[in-house]
């Protein structure tokens, strides 16, 4: 664990380097991303002005899914950055490499290309997170500990699905479509998934799970999720990566090497 941390170190490193090179864009990344963030959450405030609650939650309480979302889809975006470039390593054979060289392919193709813009907005939305948990008035330390609990389940289901794209590319040598896809439904989990009606709510809970993923934390915090459905968004998580790794194995078994 502790020589992948160092790899994994290194590369963030070597990537923060070379935005470095270009600052303008480095400050207009930057400046993109809070802007998008404050747009939305001004959205939100004007939405909620107007209707008091959204789908009977208060603004608060809508914030805090809007920024639990974000922690979630930040720290799959900080790891697994790497996933969007991996179809040219499939294409132009640097994928054979990886399979020779004795740190793991997943790891490899997954997770060495990082970016730590991320882990700088990363510090100001958890600080907006603790926040809320105190404005929304969680005293109770077990409510906290079920939250980390489910936003690490959401963050290992995102994992399973980078690695369920990456197996695609090695199948199809395709993934751009994937990737999207994969943003566009978790996009939905922004708002709380109270706001879709049946069975569009049943579909993105249990058939594509981004409620698990983006609302379930934030519901279990509120005292408003059964202990049963707890323990099924943390079985779920973990029998969804077991999957993802079997099918990343497979699709291994399946790969044309550049040289063949």
């Amino acid at each position: 664990m502790v020589k992948y941390l160092k790899v994994w170190w290194l590369f963030a490193i070597n990537s923060f380097q070379t935005q470095l090179m270009v600052r303008w864009s480095l400050a207009i990344f930057l400046v993109g991303k809070i802007l998008r963030f404050g747009i939305f959450t001004f959205f939100i405030v004007i939405l909620l002005k107007k209707i008091n609650a959204l789908a009977g939650y208060s603004l608060d309480q809508t914030i805090f899914f809007f920024l639990t979302f974000n922690l979630i889809d930040i720290l799959a975006q900080l790891f697994f950055r790497e996933v969007y470039r991996f179809i040219s390593a499939v294409v132009s054979g640097t994928f054979d490499f990886y399979l020779i060289k004795p740190i793991n392919a997943l790891f490899r193709s997954l997770a060495v290309g990082p970016d730590l813009l991320d882990f700088i907005t990363l510090i100001p939305l958890m600080g907006a997170i603790i926040y809320f948990i105190n404005r929304l008035q969680i005293a109770e330390f077990g409510g906290v500990l079920i939250y980390i609990l489910l936003v690490a389940a959401g963050f290992i289901i995102a994992l399973s699905f980078h690695i369920l794209v990456l197996s695609l590319a090695i199948l199809t040598t395709e993934i751009d479509h994937a990737i999207m896809m994969y943003r566009d439904f978790t996009s939905m989990g922004r708002m709380p998934i109270d706001i879709y009606s049946e069975p569009i709510r049943g579909i993105l809970t249990f058939a594509i799970p981004v409620g698990i993923m983006m609302s379930f934390p934030v519901k279990s915090l509120l005292g408003l999720l059964s202990p049963e459905l707890i323990a099924y968004a943390v079985i779920f998580s973990l029998v969804l990566f077991y999957v993802s790794l079997k099918v990343w194995n497979w699709s291994l078994k399946q790969y044309s090497s550049a040289s063949s």
